[in-house]
């Protein structure tokens, strides 16, 4: 009898999904949260841009009249900069992620202080550079220069307008759990914008 019904079973129908049972499945389906969505749109039209940039860099640095730029030492320095300023970012999120509020006022001050000191040490090494006669138009290799640390720049300009917007918000005595998203936003952007320095300052030094 149990070997007849073994045997008249059919598992590849499974079981009548019920209205109740959907709504359970749609229930504990994971929900993506539409800032996150727009976000990763951005980073990958983004990335994309760089890597466009990246390419071209390549292909034209293979002609004969391409003269590689000196690497100033404050782009070291810089870099560091923007590395802490992650890490910070990446603190803050984690200290409101477990509900811990003490430092995120200081942390989020911090955080925009080691960007902007970023940027302006970017602006520092521009003045150096046409100090010493290497303006934008005197050679291929000066104009890409400009342009990818230039629009690097813009890029960590328009985050940390996000990031002053949720600094205003905590030291106008929001909630932090309110600005939770925001920042976990703001640290996914500053690792990513990082990532890119990182692969642009190896690309820069590359002769």
């Amino acid at each position: 009898m149990n070997l007849f019904r073994i045997l008249s079973e059919k598992p590849w129908i499974g079981t009548p999904l019920t209205a109740e049972g959907l709504a359970v499945e749609v229930s504990q389906a994971p929900v993506m949260v539409p800032e996150k969505i727009a976000l990763r749109f951005f980073l990958g039209v983004v990335g994309v841009l760089f890597g466009l940039f990246s390419i071209a860099y390549f292909i034209r640095m293979r002609v004969g009249d391409w003269r590689p730029m000196p690497e100033p030492g404050t782009l070291w320095f810089n870099t560091l900069l923007l590395f802490m300023a992650s890490i910070v970012l990446q603190w803050t999120h984690h200290r409101l992620k477990h509900g811990r509020e003490d430092g995120i006022k200081a942390a989020l001050t911090a955080g925009a202080v080691l960007t902007l000191a970023f940027v302006y040490g970017q602006f520092a090494v521009w003045q150096q550079l046409r100090t010493a006669g290497y303006y934008i138009a005197s050679n291929p290799a000066n104009s890409f220069f400009y342009v990818l640390t230039g629009i690097h720049a813009l890029h960590i300009l328009g985050g940390l307008w996000v990031w002053t917007r949720a600094g205003i918000r905590v030291w106008s005595g929001t909630s932090p759990d309110k600005i939770s998203l925001s920042v976990e936003l703001c640290a996914v952007y500053w690792h990513f914008l990082l990532l890119v320095w990182l692969v642009l300052f190896a690309l820069l030094s590359y002769t």
